[in-house]
């Protein structure tokens, strides 16, 4: 046995041929092979290290010197590397605080310090010079006195608990803890509710010592460190809050800064968890729920008192530069379309992590491909590389980027791919699920770093250990559908150009973030020590954008899509259906007036009114959509793997025109319902969730919101626009020819 089994293993296995590409013949997919080994071979983890340690040495928020020293930096060595390139200015509203006093008042006095202090070991962290203080950008202007209410995360569900317990914060003062949604939601839903001030702070179970070890000793926030960040009302529109839908040009017509609707309309400050802890430890009332209790060695209680705090904020309202530097290859035969790929540069303080770690991975990527450019070698399409400043402060720079030449890109972009911080870890994608295929033959060409797998075996790993889901329905790993966050939203949401968001973590988990600990020497010790994750980005995002410029045809496979959209048919009927079983039951516990609080079950709870009962929704026009959108994706996926890319020229053009149209028919010019920025019927932002994503979100917070009409409506809609993308998949599937 033992000669048998040398035997077998001295026998070469025969040579395995390629996987074929998506979008390539087989002659071009040899070609596209060869091409990203010779841009693997230009990749260089030390020209990543070295390129931010020089971005990361002084502040670079929007409108700070470094940040247009970092935008004039990188447009040099996009000429170098022999790419055309402009910086694209615009002038935009970005408040920074002249006030901040926080103190407790009542029933003993605390004056919060609102600083970050030097930590040994970390340079930058003793610099003071154009140091953006803790605070959160357009908060409003403001002097207020109250007693306080601790409301967790502050999302609407946790005002419900509030009521339960008998708790009005109208004329209060709430402090809410970081997590469990987006910042901007916390005073947006407390100012619903009448408080007249909001404070955020950083528990330590979220991101402290709970987690491990504070910094400098470990990853994690240290007792001092503060979350900085915008609370701009995102969801409603990103960008500049004064040129909604218009680029914020020197001659745009821009509104009050009074009738600004994404303006929040009370002030608004975070601060550390050592600031936090005596103003919790003065709350009296109920004791906190225990989903509510932090790791703070105090009893969390709700308030409200007698516990009474003095906030006053005041800002300087300005308008402020942000440079975006924009980098251009033509294509040699197909220049008219335009693959778009983008990372912002600006930062809240140092940002070695967000976002400089995904920057430096992009510029890598540009200058490998300058390399091949040098070479002789251009794109059949045309690449366009963006470092897009004032993303912090809300999505500024690209969002007022892409308003501007909106025409131009509804015409010529083929897709965005985007990406933002990026360490040590596992592939996270999000993204247009018409690319969900083409993205998994990407993931499955990259080798991760530590293991030696591919990124795609890996993070499909990662989600059988998770318990997570693993594959959609045609087999491939799901990426998630995008909400907000990053600067894909411009893109995806208002244009309805398909995009991807690109990055690696999971391994390099700290409490650094938007605070002046996000730094170097930071990142360097626990972010992506060798940056071997950096190169691992560039091979990555690389590719996705070197396979969308050279395709013979666009990547697209509309089977992913439909499955996708079939699942999220099924989420907001199955959210209907429980509603109206809830509310039967609900009504029926009412009118036998069995109520007790949970906490206290000898406490008798007087029941609200009833609530309307919940109407069949005819969703018929939705499942009729869907399932004709299967069927015509199906047909066209089927059609396009039995007879393979057109053979000639013109019918490979005209399959790319209706391909490439075919995001765009997702949107909706009027818009969702009360934000007509967001166009995307298929991906949004939540309303009350800001980067967290509503799928069909039209019919989905028709549904939350009880508004049994608007649903009716919206299921209209959005069937007719699944109808419209199941016409353009029929088009392509008769451009291949045959039955």
């Amino acid at each position: 046995m033992a000669l048998a089994v040398v035997g077998l293993v001295a026998t070469p296995a025969p040579p395995q041929a390629d996987p074929p590409l998506l979008g390539f013949t087989a002659a071009s997919a040899v070609r596209q092979r060869a091409l990203e080994t010779e841009f693997d071979r230009g990749l260089s983890a030390d020209t990543l290290r070295t390129w931010m340690q020089r971005m990361t040495r002084l502040p670079h928020h929007v409108g700070s010197p470094h940040g247009r020293a970092n935008a004039e930096f990188m447009a040099d060595l996009f000429r170098t590397w022999g790419y055309e390139v402009a910086i694209e200015r615009f002038d935009v509203l970005f408040p920074t605080p002249r006030v901040r006093v926080l103190e407790l008042v009542a029933p003993t006095r605390y004056r919060a310090r609102l600083a970050e202090p030097a930590v040994p070991g970390d340079a930058t962290s003793r610099l003071t010079q154009d140091v953006l203080p803790v605070y959160n950008a357009y908060s409003a202007d403001g002097d207020v006195t109250g007693e306080l209410v601790y409301v967790n995360y502050g999302v609407p569900e946790d005002y419900v608990t509030l009521a339960r317990h008998g708790i009005d914060v109208r004329g209060k003062i709430v402090i809410a803890r970081y997590g469990g949604s987006w910042r901007g939601i916390k005073p947006k839903v407390a100012a619903e509710h009448g408080a007249i001030g909001c404070i955020i702070y950083s528990d330590p179970r979220d991101d402290g010592y709970a987690e491990g070890a504070p910094y400098p000793a470990g990853s994690w926030r240290p007792e001092f460190g503060a979350q900085r960040g915008s609370v701009v009302d995102m969801p409603l529109y990103p960008g500049d809050p004064l040129t909604p839908g218009v680029g914020a040009t020197a001659t745009a017509r821009r509104l009050p800064q009074d009738s600004a609707r994404s303006l929040v309309k009370i002030p608004v400050l975070p601060i550390a968890w050592g600031d936090a802890r005596p103003l919790l430890a003065a709350l009296g009332g109920p004791v906190a729920p225990p989903a509510w209790r932090g790791a703070l060695p105090l009893t969390y209680r709700l308030g409200p008192g007698p516990a009474r705090v003095h906030l006053r904020l005041a800002f300087d309202w300005r308008l402020t530069p942000a440079y975006n530097v924009i980098a251009r290859v033509r294509g040699r035969e197909l220049p008219d379309e335009w693959v778009i790929r983008g990372n912002h540069h600006d930062a809240w303080v140092f940002g070695a992590q967000d976002p400089v770690s995904g920057m430096v991975a992009l510029l890598e990527e540009a200058r490998a491909v300058g390399a091949r450019m040098a070479a002789g070698w251009r794109p059949r399409r045309t690449i366009i590389y963006a470092a897009w400043d004032a993303e912090e402060p809300g999505l500024l720079g690209s969002t007022e980027w892409a308003e501007a030449h909106a025409d131009e890109l509804r015409t010529h972009a083929v897709a965005y791919i985007n990406s933002d911080s990026n360490g040590r870890g596992f592939l996270g994608v999000g993204g247009s699920h018409t690319l969900e295929r083409f993205v998994n033959e990407v993931a499955r060409d990259v080798v991760d770093p530590q293991t030696g797998v591919s990124a795609a075996e890996r993070a499909r790993a990662r989600r059988r250990a998770q318990g997570t889901r693993e594959a959609d329905g045609s087999g491939d790993l799901a990426i998630a559908p995008l909400g907000s966050g990053s600067d894909y939203t411009p893109f995806l949401q208002h244009l309805g150009i398909p995009s991807l968001n690109v990055g690696y973590g999971g391994e390099d988990a700290g409490g650094e973030y938007h605070s002046v600990y996000d730094s170097y020497e930071h990142y360097a010790r626990f972010g992506d020590p060798t940056f071997a994750y950096g190169v691992a980005l560039a091979r990555t995002a690389g590719r996705v954008t070197l396979r969308l410029a050279q395709a013979d045809v666009l990547p697209l496979r509309m089977s992913n899509f439909a499955v996708h959209v079939a699942r999220y048919r099924d989420e907001v009927t199955a959210l209907a259906d429980a509603m109206r079983q809830e509310t039967e039951r609900r009504n029926a516990l009412l009118g036998d007036r069995v109520y007790h609080l949970a906490a206290d079950p000898t406490r008798p709870f007087v029941p609200p009114d009833s609530l309307p009962p919940v109407p069949h929704l005819n969703f018929a026009p939705l499942q009729n959509a869907v399932t004709r959108l299967e069927q015509a994706a199906t047909a066209y996926d089927a059609a396009l793997a039995a007879r393979g890319l057109p053979a000639d020229s013109a019918t490979g053009r005209a399959l790319n025109a209706v391909l490439l149209r075919v995001e765009r028919l997702m949107t909706r010019e009027a818009g969702l319902p009360r934000r007509s920025w967001f166009r995307h019927q298929v991906y949004a932002p939540g309303f009350y969730t800001g980067y967290g994503v509503k799928t069909l979100p039209g019919v989905r917070e028709a549904i939350e919101e009880r508004a049994w009409a608007e649903a009716e409506q919206q299921i209209a809609i959005v069937a007719a626009t699944l109808e419209g993308v199941a016409d353009a998949m029929t088009r392509a599937r008769a451009l291949l020819g045959g039955d």
